[in-house]
């Protein structure tokens, strides 16, 4: 299906094309998947993310096993990485304090849509912490508000700039917590790699929203609407209205963020080079990654990508 939907994106990055009968294939594909009787939307949306995520999620299609004697690495599969790259270091789980998003993609989201978050049984009940996006005061398991290394309330804030220095750099930035920490499988999963949260590569409900986009794309909007309607029913949001190719990206980012997919949905849509908050107009060169070095030096029939 990503292949068929992204053909022309592939094949023109500047101006991708979509072949009624590529989107037609995806259409069949999604319908062959449908029809298997294997696949559902998830009860939870963060079940599908959770240590038991195996057990639980009937909407993941593909994943990589994770939990004692599967994940040696540090980066890669390591779904407990995915908490620490983003939660402050008083926080239970301790992370690194890093990565944030943004307050106009927050924003995209519907105070009753699940998908931005919340408390979670056995995460919540267990550290204080709840899942989703982390905005203003965190707190520990007995409600006490949490401080930051200087002193300050653990609070974090819509604002963030690319480079921090003030004495609020600590809790600038809404935090994302995508995979629940997993305290249960050992006494070490919610630091190492014992973490049993399998990673997710492939769900269901992609699957749907590129039958949607396929429909859409074909001039069938009342199909896709429908489509879409329903994983937002599932979800907790409202209906979505008359549904167009901008409003379709938006619901794939508040469907799929985190899971490594929107860098190639912006290239197929054409937004990719537009410039967005923190973000400048970019060059088109972007548009492919340069090739490495170390490839280069060792196969002489390669040819650097253009701007690089």
């Amino acid at each position: 299906m990503k292949l068929y939907l992204n053909k022309g994106a592939f094949l023109n990055r500047k101006a991708p094309t979509f072949d009624a009968a590529d989107m037609q294939k995806v259409i069949a594909i999604a319908d062959q998947i449908s029809g298997t009787g294997n696949y559902s939307l998830a009860a939870d949306y963060f079940d599908n993310f959770a240590r038991d995520n195996d057990v639980k999620s009937k909407e993941n299609i593909f994943t990589q096993q994770n939990g004692p004697g599967f994940s040696t690495v540090r980066g890669g599969n390591s779904t407990y990485a995915r908490t620490k790259f983003t939660v402050h270091y008083n926080q239970v789980p301790s992370g690194w304090n890093g990565f944030t998003t943004l307050s106009d993609f927050y924003d995209k989201f519907e105070s009753a849509d699940r998908r931005i978050g919340g408390p979670y049984k056995g995460v919540t009940d267990t550290s204080g912490m709840n899942v989703g996006f982390l905005i203003g005061q965190q707190y520990d398991v007995n409600h006490n508000p949490l401080k930051d290394r200087k002193g300050n309330n653990l609070a974090f804030t819509r604002e963030v700039q690319l480079k921090e220095s003030g004495n609020n750099l600590e809790v600038t930035g809404i935090r994302v917590v995508k995979y629940p920490p997993d305290f249960f499988t050992s006494k070490k999963s919610i630091e190492n790699n014992e973490a049993s949260n399998d990673y997710v590569f492939f769900r269901y409900a992609d699957v749907l929203l590129m039958k949607a986009e396929a429909l859409l794309r074909t001039g069938n909007a009342g199909a896709a609407q429908a489509i879409v309607d329903d994983l937002r029913h599932k979800r907790g949001a409202s209906a979505i209205g008359a549904l167009d190719l901008n409003k379709l990206l938006d619901e794939r980012g508040r469907e799929l963020y985190w899971e490594g997919w929107r860098r190639q949905d912006l290239i197929r849509f054409g937004k990719f080079l537009l410039p967005w908050q923190l973000k400048p107009s970019d060059d088109p060169k972007y548009l492919l990654f340069p090739i490495p070095t170390s490839d280069l030096a060792v196969n002489p029939n390669l040819v650097q990508n253009p701007g690089y």
